[in-house]
This record gives structure tokens, C-alpha cells and sequence, in this order.
């Protein structure tokens, strides 16, 4: 069992290195660990796990959330974020750097997305902090920890990876995201405050305090935005909507918002579809590929074989989660966050299952730490949007990041101390 399990490990690896897209990674892997290692069918037997894996109902939720992401970051929305929210933060300790943390909430809250989140707030507040003379290391240390909010603030399109593949209800994870997010933006807003009263040389000067009604104007094309989020994420907590369901209001009402700001067009609308089809085949294309991957590791009496390693080596539950946190970090090293969730899910979960953790909360677990992984080195693609955007070496990045890093990290000692933050909106949404 334990030459089985390396070979088919060296061969994913062999596969991913040799550079070829990772479904078809998955998916050889899996034809040749059937083939090589059982007397099963391989041929109808991973026929089969493609079609389940693809007419899967979570995943029609998926391209309609990521065109609804698209659609909004072809607006005016990214213009207009500096505009609108730095008015009600300009007077707290640190000032315009918290317009990173908040601005990045929001748009996690439309694209989904670590990269895009980054992307997209970073090339409208970099020239404006440099421009006002903001400390560079904490410009570039909030966008690229802050960005991370794409991966686990609802909608997010890992999660609903981490549904499909767990078998988890995407809706409980996208309420189960809710409150983690919100603390993860406290713990950042938090240290910007420390920072800047530890540092207030290196602050520049005020600007003039904004009257109420000044900060409400200047505010008036997020509000729509926000407006849309909150019925997205609330029509799914109120149990109006599925996933799908409230997917489908995202679009319409970004149709619309995008219409009425008079940034629709017939070439963007093609362009923001044409992206979005691209993305969810992109993703679906890896979840069917891991399906079957999933199957060969189940012939193969991978996952319990190390169910039963673990229950004869006695890991407490804090000690296998340590493990599993040290191996997702290790792959996030090298792969993005989808991948390690399709890759890893065949042999975590059921060592999870046994230990008796909660899959809903373990979801959340490992999204903290694929956040975590989008800025660590060498692959870290929220270091290599900072890089572009600031042409600094990935080094520099880093260590600009690095106190962001440890505050995911306290995030996850925090939610695997106290589990309620994760399970208790979940639960409530179940009670009404």
C-alpha cells in the first residue's frame, strides 16, 4: 500500500512538472494508478466519475458568480473605491491604509477571487498611497494580506470547489465565511492601527476632515454595490435563494448597475462573458479530472489505509490538524488554491471524517491556509501581482507581507480554539 500510494504520488508530481495543465495532470494519474495497480474497468469507471463530477447542481453557482465578478470589476467600481470609502477612514490611526482592507473586503465580496482582488485594489490605491507619501512596505503589506479576502469572504469560488468535492452545502460554507472574513479584517485593521501608533513619524499629514453629507456623496456608486452584496449573501442566509438562485440575482443586478453607470457595452459584455466561461471551464474541467483521480485512490485503498494510520497512531484532533496545516502550507508553496483542495481532498477527508472534525468548519480551516499560501513564496500569486504592480523584487514583497502572513495564522489558531466563530451563522440558518 505504502509503494502504491508514492508511485502514484511521484506521478501527479511527475505530470505537474512537466508542465501539462493539471486535469489532464489528474486525470493520467489516475488512468494509469487503474490500470497499473487494479483489474477495475477503467475506462467506464472514470467515464462515469467525469459525468457525475460535471452535472453537479453546487456547480452550476459557479459560473454565474464568477460573471457576476466580472461584470462589476468592468465598471467603474474600482475608480470609484478610493473615492468612496477613504472619507470614513481617514480619521482613524493609519488612515488611508485601511482603504486597502475595506476596499479588498468589498470587491472579495464580487470577484471571489485572491488575484483579482489584489489586482484590482492595487492598481487604484498604490499611486494614491505613494502619491500621499504612505511607508511602502505597509502599502504593499495590506494589499497583498488583504487580497487573500477574495478566498474567504462569500461568494468565493474555492469554497464552492471545497462543496462540490466534500459534498458540503455551499451555502452553509459561503454563511460559515461570514464571520472568519470579517474577524480576518479586524486583525488587519487592528495592526494597521498598532503600526501607525508605533511609527507616527512615518505617517504623512491628515487630510481635511469630510463633512457627513460629503462622505455620503462621495460613497453613492458603492452603495448600489454593497446594496447587491448584501442581497446576494442575504437571500441565501434568509433561505430565499439557493447558491444558484442568488447567483442569478448577482448578475442580473450587475447588468444592471453596469447599465445604469454607463460601463455596459456590447464588447464588454462579451468580454466579461468569454472570461467567465473560460474560468468556470477551466475549474470544472479540474473538479471532473479529480473525481477520477478520487476514484483510483478509493480502488486503490488509499484513504483507509491512512484513516486506520491515524487511529493507530493516536493524533489528537489538534495534532492532526497541525499535520494537515503543514502539508497544505507546504503545497501551497507550489500550487494554487483549487488544485490543493482537489488534490489533496481524496486523503484528507477521510482522515478528517475519522478524527471526528466537522467538514463545514474544516472547509473554512483550509481556506484560511490556501489564504495563507496565496502569499508564500515561491508561488504565492498575491506576491507576484504586487510584484507587477510595484516592481519590486519578490523578496522585498515578501517581507512586506510577512506580518499579514502570521495574522492568518493567528486567525486559525483563533477559529480552531474557538469553532463557534465558523459553525455558529451556519447553524442558525439551519434553525430558521
Amino acid at each position: 500500500m505504502i509503494v502504491t500510494s508514492l508511485v502514484l504520488l511521484a506521478l501527479v508530481l511527475l505530470f505537474l512538472a512537466s508542465g501539462v495543465w493539471v486535469a489532464v495532470a489528474l486525470l493520467a494519474s489516475a488512468v494509469a494508478g487503474l490500470a497499473f495497480f487494479t483489474v477495475a474497468p477503467a475506462g467506464s469507471l472514470l467515464a462515469s466519475a467525469m459525468w457525475d463530477a460535471s452535472w453537479n447542481w453546487a456547480l452550476t453557482a459557479l459560473p454565474l458568480f464568477v460573471w457576476m465578478g466580472e461584470i462589476l470589476t468592468r465598471s467603474r467600481l474600482s475608480q470609484d473605491m478610493f473615492t468612496g470609502v477613504s472619507p470614513w477612514v481617514a480619521r482613524l490611526p493609519g488612515r488611508l491604509l485601511h482603504v486597502n482592507v475595506v476596499s479588498c473586503g468589498i470587491m472579495a465580496a464580487v470577484s471571489g477571487s485572491s488575484a483579482v482582488t489584489a489586482a484590482t485594489i492595487g492598481r487604484m490605491s498604490l499611486p494614491e498611497l505613494q502619491k500621499r507619501g504612505y511607508d511602502e512596505r505597509m502599502t504593499i503589506g495590506t494589499l497583498a494580506g488583504s487580497g487573500t479576502l477574495g478566498l474567504l469572504i462569500p461568494p468565493s469560488i474555492v469554497m464552492i470547489v471545497y462543496g462540490v468535492t466534500a459534498q458540503q452545502s455551499v451555502a452553509r460554507l459561503f454563511i460559515a465565511g461570514i464571520l472568519p472574513g470579517l474577524l480576518l479584517m479586524a486583525l488587519f485593521m487592528g495592526y494597521i492601527v498598532l503600526w501607525s501608533l508605533l511609527h507616527r513619524a512615518e505617517m504623512p499629514e491628515a487630510d481635511p476632515p469630510v463633512p457627513l453629507g460629503r462622505r455620503i456623496w462621495d460613497s453613492r456608486r458603492l452603495i448600489p454595490v454593497l446594496l447587491l452584496i448584501v442581497v446576494v449573501i442575504g437571500s441565501i442566509y434568509g433561505g430565499i435563494a439557493t447558491p444558484t438562485e442568488a447567483a442569478t440575482i448577482g448578475v442580473v443586478g450587475a447588468l444592471v448597475l453596469a447599465a445604469a453607470g454607463g460601463t455596459l457595452s456590447w464588447a464588454g459584455f462579451l468580454d466579461g462573458l468569454m472570461a467567465a466561461t473560460r474560468m468556470s471551464c477551466m475549474i470544472a474541467l479540474i473538479i471532473a479530472a479529480a473525481a477520477c483521480l478520487t476514484i483510483a485512490v478509493g480502488f486503490l485503498d488509499i484513504p483507509r489505509a491512512l484513516a486506520g494510520w491515524v487511529d493507530r497512531q493516536g493524533f489528537s484532533a489538534y495534532g492532526l490538524l497541525a499535520v494537515l496545516a503543514l502539508c497544505i502550507l507546504v503545497m501551497g508553496c507550489f500550487l494554487e488554491g483549487i488544485s490543493i483542495i482537489v488534490l489533496s481532498a481524496s486523503v484528507m477527508l477521510p482522515m478528517v471524517q475519522a478524527a471526528g472534525i466537522d467538514l463545514l468548519w474544516f472547509g473554512i480551516f483550509v481556506v484560511v491556509l490556501i489564504e495563507a499560501a496565496q502569499i508564500t513564496p515561491p508561488v504565492g500569486f498575491n506576491l507576484f501581482v504586487l510584484q507587477s504592480l510595484t516592481g519590486r523584487d519578490i523578496w522585498r514583497v515578501t517581507a512586506a507581507t510577512l506580518p499579514f502572513f502570521l495574522l492568518l495564522m493567528l486567525l486559525l489558531v483563533t477559529i480552531t480554539l474557538f469553532p463557534s466563530i465558523v459553525t455558529w451563522l451556519p447553524e442558525r440558518m439551519i434553525a430558521r
